[in-house]
């Protein structure tokens, strides 16, 4: 009778727990060869990394033992994994066939875009848990610049627990220039995606909308706040709105990269109001015991002597290879009921 309680128990833990929801920027995860469309050539054997085979194999290791430890957090792997600064498929397949994630049976949203550098973001998803239904890139559309070469959105949908979700993966414009000079970029792409979201919710206000990536920006910023109008509040949320997880953590002093003494969170997955103020019995964004959003790391990703110190730890710190992880933490969020 003993080992049947515990065993109900267990199992339904199993059942009660939360899904992962993961980003993490790669930091350049590209392959060892030259493609003649793209300005690639410093990670080849013969570029100024001089990018190698062994090289590559310690990166994708690397990004391995990462994603593995996120999914050792509640001995689950993430539902969904967004991915920014890979360079094509053939990476990903080759992340997603390492020995430790081969147990998820990963599958791939992938599009190439126009990025002068070829870099592009993806997915990486469940099957057995998101059901996908469809997926598409879409330009980013900056009408100042109507030829400018950058990362496209990627965007996947389908249903989770037969509960409709659209997921969205960005890389925003650098702040190349300046980040005043370079504003006007960044805002193009929160406007681009209010608009999706509010197309998508007037169409099915059901639909649970998260969307992640690399911003280039804060939490806090205009871009995210005004713009894309994320909301760091969960009481100041209305009906169609976006909440910002990463809002109060960035307040706290928290961050996902660090540059000139300083730390930023660039890194946000931010969600519609209704995964947030969900119906009993419906999925619905978990909190921590302080936050909505957490920050993965560990001592392994950090820097332990020098200048940088306590910084995340580099695959390369100008062109010498540091056999590091990213210059950016992951970030995640748990959904459940």
């Amino acid at each position: 009778m003993l080992c049947m309680a515990l065993f109900a128990v267990a199992t339904l833990w199993a059942q009660e727990k939360p899904y992962k929801v993961v980003f993490y920027n790669l930091e350049n995860l590209f392959d060892i060869y030259d493609d003649p469309e793209t300005h690639d050539e410093e990670f080849t054997p013969e570029g100024a990394k001089q990018w190698n085979e062994i090289k590559y194999q310690k990166k994708l290791s690397n990004m391995e033992r990462v994603l593995f430890d996120i999914a050792a957090i509640n001995r689950d792997y993430p539902v969904v994994i967004g991915v920014s600064e890979i360079e094509n498929r053939t990476v990903l397949e080759d992340l997603i066939s390492q020995p430790k994630l081969k147990g998820a049976n990963y599958r791939i949203c992938h599009f190439d875009s126009p990025d002068a550098r070829g870099v592009d973001v993806a997915f990486l998803y469940r099957a057995d848990v998101f059901k996908l239904q469809g997926s598409d890139n879409i330009k980013l559309n900056v009408p100042e610049l109507p030829n400018f070469r950058t990362r496209d959105l990627v965007v996947m949908w389908g249903t989770v627990e037969d509960e409709p979700f659209y997921f969205l993966v960005s890389h925003w414009p650098s702040r190349l220039g300046g980040k005043e000079a370079s504003q006007f970029k960044r805002d193009a792409c929160a406007k681009q995606i209010r608009e999706i979201k509010d197309s998508l919710l007037k169409e099915n206000p059901a639909t649970k909308v998260i969307v992640m990536g690399d911003f280039n920006d804060d939490a806090t910023d205009a871009s995210l706040v005004k713009v894309m109008g994320a909301k760091g509040k969960v009481k100041d949320l209305q009906n169609g709105d976006f909440f910002n997880p990463y809002f109060h953590m960035l307040r706290a002093g928290y961050g996902t990269l660090a540059y000139q003494d300083a730390w930023n969170l660039f890194d946000n997955i931010c969600v519609t109001e209704n995964l947030v103020n969900a119906e009993e019995g419906k999925l619905r964004i978990v909190k921590g015991d302080k936050f909505y959003g957490n920050i993965f790391t560990r001592p392994y990703m950090l820097q332990q002597e020098g200048q940088y110190k306590g910084y995340p730890l580099r695959t390369f710190v100008s062109n010498n290879f540091q056999n590091g992880f990213s210059d950016h933490f992951p970030v995640y969020i748990y959904i459940g009921k």
